[in-house]
């Protein structure tokens, strides 16, 4: 009879243990539902949109996430673009405080940061003063003939690089008295991170500006060619690639390379063919206020002037016509396709190396779907940098301009000298019967009575 009692008494401590953790687990769920509510088996059932998501689930949603932004890029970018050089202006300086801002923040230490409270503060004086000193730059190089006669604008143009120059020192000085002990190694590599981030960042952004000044289509071509050519990078890797490229970035192959830059190059020559037939995407900025409607004047680049070239070695008898008649600016293209397929990829290895480097995913959550703006100006801003160059040195056509001539004659003549060259161009125009000899005569007039 002692076993019935020893069986009765463990079911007796099995059911107790169980009561005990039904009411543990009804006071638990009882926390969770609203007061005076009864608690009901349906209240924890978890709902659809609490269930875990499937990894096709997160793929679908991140996908249609990052095609919505993409399209409301695309529109915002060529409502921009019809609107004028301004605008476009204003993007290419939030792009790079934003990847600036992305770049500086995954060296930062928060809790040191705080400690030291300057560290954030040199960063953003350090950005604003190279952007006085960049912008500046392009300002007056671009803009001579309006600085140049403005009284309050002559002093900053004139001594422009000077005052840039002690601006940096400025917080140079601030930087070395901010230094404290126990901080010095971390303070020294925000010091240099920051001077990174401009050089990268800024500094190539700078090139992107004066692309723009020089005319839309050196802003368009480089920066479309970048996109197509990640477009057919990807297709053309996944269809058939094998062979890889670069460890850093493992999924990159030579067949997505090359076949890249073959659909690039004819992306190049069929944009540029559309937009020379319009002055307002190949003549420099003369006018901020110039819209897509309003449109600009000038003298085209003779790159946009077709020619007729004639193929050489050609055998006679070939239904093969022997002379195209083509614009210059087509093989530049060949050219800068060349760079966009080949060297701009590099900005976004070095971006990748540098985000493995500390561990991070993405630069940011700037654009949602996207990752950070970093993440998707990694190779726009060396392209854009590539491009300004080739086109200084293989295509612009330096010839004296208009600021060139003011800034000459007031930073290298009297007054005296000055008026003497005002009546000069003012009997040059009487004489070629744009202007009326009273002008000349009242011009005169009142330089004898000066």
């Amino acid at each position: 009879m002692a076993r019935p009692r020893k069986d009765v008494k463990f079911q007796h401590q099995v059911r107790s243990a169980s009561n005990g953790r039904t009411r543990r687990l009804s006071q638990s769920m009882s926390e969770y539902s609203e007061p005076g509510s009864p608690t009901t088996k349906d209240e924890v059932t978890p709902s659809v949109s609490e269930l875990p998501q499937t990894e096709y689930e997160k793929k679908k949603a991140n996908f249609i996430t990052r095609t919505v932004w993409t399209l409301v890029m695309i529109a915002f970018f060529f409502g921009s673009l019809s609107a004028g050089h301004l605008y476009i202006i204003i993007i290419v300086t939030a792009v790079q405080v934003i990847s600036f801002k992305e770049v500086i923040a995954i060296a930062n230490v928060p809790s040191r940061a705080r400690s030291l409270r300057f560290t954030k503060s040199l960063n953003w004086y350090f950005l604003g003063t190279a952007m006085y000193f960049l912008y500046g730059e392009s300002v007056i190089y671009y803009f001579k003939h309006v600085l140049m006669v403005d009284r309050l604008l002559l002093p900053l143009a004139t001594h422009h690089r000077f005052i840039s120059f002690m601006l940096y020192i400025i917080g140079f000085v601030f930087f070395v008295f901010s230094l404290q002990k126990g901080h010095y190694k971390f303070q020294f590599t925000q010091f240099a991170w920051t001077h990174m981030a401009l050089f990268l960042i800024v500094g190539q952004a700078h090139f992107v500006i004066n692309n723009i000044f020089e005319g839309f289509i050196w802003f368009i071509l480089p920066v479309s060619m970048v996109i197509t050519n990640d477009i057919w990078a990807y297709l053309c890797g996944i269809t058939f690639g094998r062979t890889p490229l670069i460890q850093i970035s493992p999924k990159k192959t030579w067949e997505g390379f090359l076949g890249a830059w073959f659909f690039t190059v004819l992306w190049g020559i069929l944009i540029t063919h559309f937009l020379a037939e319009y002055k307002y995407f190949i003549c420099p900025v003369n006018d901020l206020g110039a819209t897509i409607w309003s449109g600009l004047e000038c003298r085209p680049n003779p790159v946009f002037l077709a020619r007729n070239y004639s193929v050489p070695f050609l055998p006679a008898g070939l239904p093969i016509p022997r002379t195209f008649n083509i614009m210059p600016v087509q093989f530049h293209v060949i050219m800068l396709g060349t760079f966009a397929s080949l060297i701009a990829p590099f900005g976004g290895f070095f971006a990748s190396g540098l985000k493995r480097t500390f561990k991070i995913k993405d630069f940011g959550d700037s654009i949602p779907g996207h990752g950070g703006m970093t993440d998707r100006m990694d190779c726009q801003f060396i392209m854009g940098s590539i491009a300004f160059f080739y086109y200084s040195s293989f295509i612009a056509v330096y010839h004296t301009t208009v600021g060139g001539v003011i800034e000459a004659a007031i930073t290298g003549l009297t007054y005296e000298e000055q008026m003497e060259v005002v009546k000069i161009m003012t009997k040059n125009l009487v004489n070629h019967d744009i202007i009326s000899p009273k002008v000349l005569e009242l011009l005169s007039a009142q330089l004898v009575r000066g």
